[in-house]
């Protein structure tokens, strides 16, 4: 056998993997520490049809400026969000404070997608 052809046919084979393999996609979702229960409600269907199309969510709380003072109300915010999309989604890492902003990683259910 061709020593070259070898090398094709390896080439070929890693691309092909390549091509197969499942793709992650990561949508982020900002709130704020003050966002209202309606806008709430909006972030909350778009990240349902996130998660129904098979991509993880990044949703975190920004602070801007003094309103770091507001952790907990960020953290509860993110755990409400959390609790409304229990039956679709499943958390992946509690909401955690990384400088300025409060993330929160959450994944798709098994069988839930499209």
């Amino acid at each position: 056998m061709d020593y070259k052809k070898f090398l094709y046919e390896q080439k070929k084979k890693q691309k092909e993997i390549k091509a197969n393999a499942a793709k992650i996609v990561v949508k982020e979702i900002r709130l704020g520490p003050n966002t209202d229960d309606h806008d709430l409600n909006f972030k909350i269907k778009h990240a349902r049809k996130f998660l129904q199309d098979g991509a993880k969510l990044k949703v975190f709380v920004f602070f801007k400026g003094r309103s770091i003072l507001y952790k907990d109300k960020g953290e509860i915010i993110l755990l409400k969000f959390a609790q409304e999309i229990e039956d679709i989604g499943k958390v992946d890492q509690l909401p955690k404070l990384e400088g300025k902003r409060m993330i929160m990683l959450v994944s798709p259910k098994k069988g839930v997608s499209k």
